[in-house]
């Protein structure tokens, strides 16, 4: 059980909430990043937009960065399928040179 030894438990802070977690040690840094990108963007929507309610702000940080997620994942697919045309052509192209 090699990944158990590598778990650690901390603590986060996520709109005035500590949550307690137990992640791989290598990850902590992410986390910790991640919780504070959460909490940055939270007060952006609190300080510029007529969001009051902290709920509120932490829904429109979570749809934020969930768009971006899924951008991010179509320009992926995007860029997958175009690589795959390309090695489907320089194969064809092998084999009508092979022959």
């Amino acid at each position: 059980m090699e990944s158990a030894e590598k778990e650690i438990s901390i603590k986060v802070t996520i709109g005035d909430r500590q949550y307690p977690l137990k992640i791989d040690a290598a990850e902590e840094e992410s986390v910790r990043k991640a919780a504070k990108l959460i909490n940055e963007k939270s007060k952006f929507y609190q300080e510029n937009f007529s969001v009051k309610d902290k709920q509120d702000s932490l829904a429109m940080a979570a749809l934020e960065f969930a768009t971006e997620v899924i951008g991010i994942q179509h320009e992926q697919s995007s860029d997958k399928h175009l690589l795959e045309r390309k090695v489907s052509y320089f194969q064809t192209l092998l084999s009508e040179a092979i022959r």
